[in-house]
Parts: C-alpha cells; sequence; structure tokens
C-alpha cells in the first residue's frame, strides 16, 4: 500500500541560521539543509503539500510541492514558522537553530583592535518548544536532537518539555554522521518505544522518518 499524505501539509525547517554580529561577520553552524531537504521531497512524493523554511543553505528543492520560504536568523525563522503552523498537519524541525545572538548587532564592521574581543549573546527562542505549547492533540510534530553526551537521555527531555510526538537523535559521535556527510546513522525515540536505524543515505533516512510518521497516523 502506497503511504500516501494526500491532502496533508507538512511545515518543515531545514538548514542552520546566521546570527549577525556586523555587517560582515555572523554567529552559524555547519548544517548543510541536506537531512531536511530530502525529507520535504520525500513527503511531496507522496502528497504533501510541504512548506519548507529554510535557513541559508546551497540546496534546491525539486519537487513541485515544495514552497520554500527562506530565512536567515533564528527570529525570522521563529515569525514564518509561527505564522504557517496553525494550518500544517505534520511538524518536522529539522533546522539548526542558532540558540544564542549578539545581543547588539553593529551597523558597521567592527574594526580590529587589541588581542581579545567579546560579544554578549543573548538567547534564540527555542521555536520547537514555543509551537509545541500551541500544538492541537490533531498535529503532529517531530523534533531533531544532535548529541555528543548524555544523548539519549537528553532526546528524551527534549521529547517531553517540547511536547513532540517523536525525535530523531543523530549522534555527533557516529562516523558518517551529523553535518557535511550525505549519510545520517538515526534513533527515533518516543513516548513508549524507541527505533534505531543503520548508517544510511540521508534520502534514505528521509524514507524511514517519513515512513515511521505514517505509520503513526494511519497504521
Amino acid at each position: 500500500m502506497e503511504k500516501s499524505f494526500n491532502g496533508k501539509t507538512v511545515l518543515l525547517t531545514a538548514g542552520p541560521t546566521y546570527e549577525p554580529i556586523d555587517p560582515v561577520r555572523f554567529i552559524g553552524n555547519h548544517s548543510t539543509g541536506k537531512m531536511g531537504f530530502a525529507i520535504a521531497e520525500c513527503f511531496a512524493a507522496r502528497g504533501a503539500k510541504v512548506q519548507l523554511v529554510a535557513g541559508p543553505t546551497n540546496m534546491k528543492a525539486h519537487h513541485g510541492g515544495i514552497t520554500v520560504i527562506p530565512v536567515t536568523t533564528a527570529d525570522e525563522m521563529f515569525t514564518a514558522v509561527k505564522r504557517l503552523a496553525p494550518t500544517a498537519d505534520i511538524w518536522v524541525f529539522a533546522a539548526a537553530v542558532a540558540d544564542y545572538k549578539p545581543k547588539v548587532v553593529a551597523d558597521r564592521k567592527i574594526k580590529k583592535a587589541g588581542a581579545e574581543f567579546t560579544i554578549e549573546l543573548v538567547k534564540n527562542v527555542d521555536i520547537a518548544a514555543a509551537l509545541g505549547k500551541e500544538k492541537r492533540e490533531d498535529q503532529f510534530a517531530v523534533g531533531f536532537a544532535l548529541e555528543t553526551d548524555n544523548e539519549d537521555s537528553n532526546a528524551r527531555e527534549k521529547l517531553i518539555k517540547k511536547n513532540l510526538n517523536m525525535i530523531v537523535l543523530n549522534s555527533l559521535n557516529d562516523p558518517g554522521a551529523g553535518f557535511k556527510h550525505d549519510t545520517n546513522k538515526i534513533t527515533i525515540i518516543e513516548h513508549d518505544t524507541t527505533t534505531a536505524f543503520e548508517l544510511k543515505q540521508k534520502s534514505e533516512v528521509a524514507q524511514d522518518i517519513v515512513n515511521l510518521i505514517w505509520e503513526r497516523l494511519y497504521a
């Protein structure tokens, strides 16, 4: 049986966020958006309408069922997601959102001076947690956790705290997993079950994630 998402709207975040320091510099991370875009293609191929809110990335969406909403900062991503979330059936938070941003953004390039330079950072909004407070019973939310220590317990804590239905755990301790790879090795943690997968191409990992979401919704 074709595991179809016809008539469903999926809200997906992908890629990094860039938090400006001045007009030249920013705080960012190594996320390429590959995993998020692979999931978007997978959902669209199965009939879903996909709203893909993407941070700065070289990735392109190929399926006609995907609308890309480009953003740069965590605040911009939050604004877009907040607008689209109420009408989406499934939320997938695959973006690597910066936890902090500079408190003050300089409007001109900061000149080099002295041996040390300090930037004061303030916390960004936790998008998945903020949306989790507004999630309806008929909505299905999936988060991502990239961990290096106490992986399972940290991911499980996020699952509960952010009101998610499932969380996809990436370990940076696994060779070939995480940023800048075409492969990934994931464990999907739910409230009452855990499913571990082998190292696979990100396109195959996307299929595994989407299949499990379908099973939880329709099987």
